[in-house]
């Protein structure tokens, strides 16, 4: 069973009379206290924007909204040498494949991941087909250990499955015409 508290005992008086305006007063002031403060939170707490439900404009896509605004922050994430910050945008678990299936069992997985790939990248298109989306990058230098020497300019393709704002799937896909990497010819 569960004790509840006392209320204070009511303050009488010198006169005899009972403060209970007092109390009534003192649980106004309380309670219009609270609702302020849950308005100011519910209101306005953060300066950023509402994510709009469209992909960013500069993207030649046809693919899925919000499965475009994780794969380009992933992107600009590491391109800017956050490899912690792309990391995070991981599921755990997921896969990643690049030449190798990795699968990414903790958030350790994920930041191993991301160090290894040598290259930034900028989205520069991206197409949906069912739960896939393909992204088209073009390869830049980012801050950090990788160098991407050569392949600076290049484009390279990556298909993803996204649920709930997280990488489930990470795949390199070949481009028309390249070889898979690792095939002997």
């Amino acid at each position: 069973m569960v004790k509840c508290p006392s209320a204070p005992p009511l303050r009488i008086r010198a006169d005899g009379v009972s403060d209970t305006w007092g109390v009534v007063s003192r649980v106004l002031v309380i309670a219009l206290a609270f609702a302020v403060g849950t308005f100011l939170v519910a209101c306005g707490g953060d300066d950023e924007p509402a994510e709009p439900d469209e992909a960013p404009a500069e993207i030649a896509s046809d693919a899925d909204p919000a499965d475009v605004r994780v794969i380009d922050e992933w992107a600009k994430t590491l391109a800017s040498g956050d490899v912690e910050g792309a990391a995070e945008l991981f599921a755990i678990p997921s896969v990643a494949e690049n030449g190798i299936l990795i699968e990414i069992e903790d958030e350790n997985d994920a930041l191993r991941f991301n160090a290894s790939l040598p290259c930034g990248a900028e989205l520069i298109g991206a197409e949906s087909q069912g739960e896939f989306t393909t992204a088209t990058f073009r390869l830049i230098e980012r801050p950090g250990a990788g160098r991407c020497g050569d392949g600076t300019g290049e484009t390279a393709e990556t298909t993803f499955v996204i649920e709930d704002s997280k990488i489930v799937e990470w795949r390199r896909v070949g481009l028309p015409g390249e070889e898979p990497s690792g095939q002997v010819t």
